[in-house]
């Protein structure tokens, strides 16, 4: 019988992961730590854990309390998680990014009694709001030393005496319908709500993509997880990894180290959004445009690939030409495409915001499956994925098993299932109006084809509708947009005018390609000035415009001096563009564009 089997006699998210932890064997989490990757096994995690959830009993943490965590994704989140939910409480992550008062917002709403910190750092946001927050007492640290804080160290200390009776009694006493974790929502518009997802919430969720994605048994598994962990998806992966027993590889902290992470962790598995996979697709390309016959070669070898991938999962004979061209399109561009993701990666997900068909059937070509899903944090991370039998470019895929969709009115993708959350934290009115009859209102327009793929088209509330009367959906232009090689965000603005414009700024990783590409400092306020490098951003906007109705194409655009960023409040902890204070701050810029 195998681990997940055994593991599904139990009732709850918190005993379900117990028992997976306990029954786990060989490495569990490899992380870098001075100089060197390193590992915790199975039997290290649940020890560690065990000792944590002690510690936080021995503080006075009762069942139904809620405990927050405010860290980058480490492996220390992942044993703060479980010590949280074997103490029998609920856990409230906090996005590392946040600022002292968005902090204090979720420490205040979720009436939080205690927190693990990354660092004297995270400490520093919260250890002063113990004098003014009722309730708030206790601050843990993973790392350094803060006045009036506890080390893992002294928390484990503090649990000697408490036995793992207590723990199993706590466990016993907890009911599918608790609250496992509150999560908040990233506030795109309005003070974030917390989502209160259940054990039940969560464990259906887990049980439902290990099954669409056939997780269970075969091979020892590595997920690379770089995604905080305070987003809800981050969370599910973490929690289907140590149930089917994977060894979780967590990403060294700097984002400029990604994809020599991938190449060097060798993941069998990538969980990720589609910026990564935008960066990838641009380093695979770096260099081809820029010669005519390596340009031809790559294109050849790529048109080669993706006749021999139709072919083969459609389960027909291989042209006799392709079959015979393959081995020298794989050796000059195939395999070099595969080799950024290293030589074990059986699938990557990418979910979060959409991305471009063009980018999932470059890769497919290669023999690289980048699988598109769509969720929220109201569903508990997962309700539609495409996997390798059963995927469209294109598509964010079908339901997980035991999950409805259909479509509202006014086109509204709705969802009923399981994993549909209890409601947000304090605000029943919300949570009515969230999930009126069962069937939980996305805010997402869809449609669902007649084999029950479905397609995301846009939001309800940024529908753009110009002075003409016609219906612009500024993310999939805005998604055109990011995909290219030097722009990193565009904010499309139009409505009631009578074309599009738009904001973008340049992606800081690409910079000095750019520069030296044009014979510009490598200066990004005075890039943004410069009549050549307009000229040169023109001309990718004019590319993308081809893709899209006459009425959808950027007729104007502004390059801002830097990039947007979530400490100017422009951007969601998840990089998700707060569209309403950009259009609220630049407004005179783009007035001045129409102006022109």
């Amino acid at each position: 019988m195998s681990q997940a089997t055994d593991t599904r006699q139990a009732t709850t998210l918190a005993a379900l992961l117990r028992s997976a932890v306990e029954s786990g064997s060989g490495p569990a989490m490899r992380f870098f730590r001075d100089g060197q990757w390193r590992r915790l096994s199975y039997p290290q995690v649940y020890e560690r854990a065990h000792e944590l959830a002690r510690g936080l009993i021995a503080l006075g943490i009762e069942p139904g309390d809620r405990v927050a965590i405010l860290s980058v994704t480490r492996p220390e989140w992942t044993l703060a998680d479980l010590a949280i939910l074997w103490a029998g409480a609920i856990g409230v992550p906090i996005y590392h990014t946040n600022s002292p008062h968005e902090c204090e917002h979720v420490l205040r709403d979720s009436g939080a009694r205690a927190i693990f910190c990354e660092d004297p750092e995270q400490v520093a946001k919260v250890a002063p709001l113990r004098e003014r927050l009722e309730g708030f007492e206790h601050v843990i640290a993973f790392t350094g030393e803060s006045e009036g804080t506890l080390s893992l160290d002294e928390l484990v200390a503090r649990g000697g005496e408490v036995g793992d009776g207590e723990i199993e009694r706590r466990l016993a006493a907890v009911k599918g319908s608790d609250p496992a974790t509150i999560v908040y929502t990233s506030g795109t518009t309005g003070a974030p709500k917390g989502c209160v997802l259940t054990h039940d919430n969560l464990r259906s969720n887990l049980e439902m993509a290990v099954a669409r994605l056939e997780l269970a048994g075969g091979p020892k598994k590595t997920f690379y997880l770089w995604l905080p962990l305070a987003h809800v998806l981050a969370r599910v992966v973490q929690y289907v990894g140590l149930h089917i027993g994977a060894e979780i590889a967590y990403w060294r902290g700097d984002p400029k180290l990604l994809l020599e992470d991938i190449q060097e962790i060798e993941p069998t598995h990538l969980p990720s959004v589609p910026r990564v996979f935008e960066k990838i697709y641009n380093r695979a390309l770096a260099g081809v445009e820029d010669s005519p016959l390596r340009k031809r070669i790559f294109e050849w070898g790529l048109e080669i690939g993706r006749r021999w991938m139709i072919a083969r999962e459609r389960g027909q004979r291989v042209p006799p030409g392709v079959a015979a061209l393959y081995p020298l399109a794989d050796k000059l561009v195939l395999s070099k495409i595969r080799s950024l993701f290293g030589s074990r990666l059986e699938w990557a997900v990418t979910g979060a915001a959409p991305v471009e068909a063009e980018i999932l059937e470059f890769f497919h070509a290669a023999g690289v499956y980048v699988l598109e899903g769509y969720g929220m944090t109201e569903a508990s991370a997962v309700v539609t994925v495409n996997t390798i039998p059963e995927h469209r470019f294109g598509s964010v895929g079908k339901p997980l098993p035991g999950t409805e969709v259909r479509l509202g009115e006014d086109g509204e993708l709705q969802v009923r299932g399981p994993q549909v959350f209890a409601g947000y934290w304090g605000h029943e009115d919300a949570s009515r109006e969230a999930v009126p009859d069962g069937w939980l209102r996305t805010g997402d327009l869809a449609h669902i084809d007649e084999d029950g793929y479905v397609y995301i088209t846009g939001r309800k509330k940024e529908i753009i509708i110009t002075s003409s009367g016609k219906n612009v959906t500024p993310a999939s232009i805005e998604n055109a947009l990011t995909q290219t090689r030097w722009i990193a965000n565009a904010v499309v603005y139009g409505d009631r005018r009578p074309y599009i414009t738009a904001l973008v700024t340049l992606d800081p990783t690409e910079i000095d390609a750019l520069a030296e590409k044009l014979g510009v400092p490598a200066d990004p306020a005075a890039m943004a000035r410069d009549a050549r490098v307009r000229e040169e951003i023109g001309r990718v906007i004019d590319e993308v415009n081809q893709r899209f109705a006459r009425i959808e194409q950027v007729k104007r655009f502004f390059i801002l001096e830097r990039d947007l960023t979530q400490e100017e409040g422009e951007l969601t902890p998840t990089g998700k563009v707060k569209r309403n204070v950009v259009y609220e701050r630049y407004a005179q810029r783009f007035a001045e564009v129409y102006e022109g």
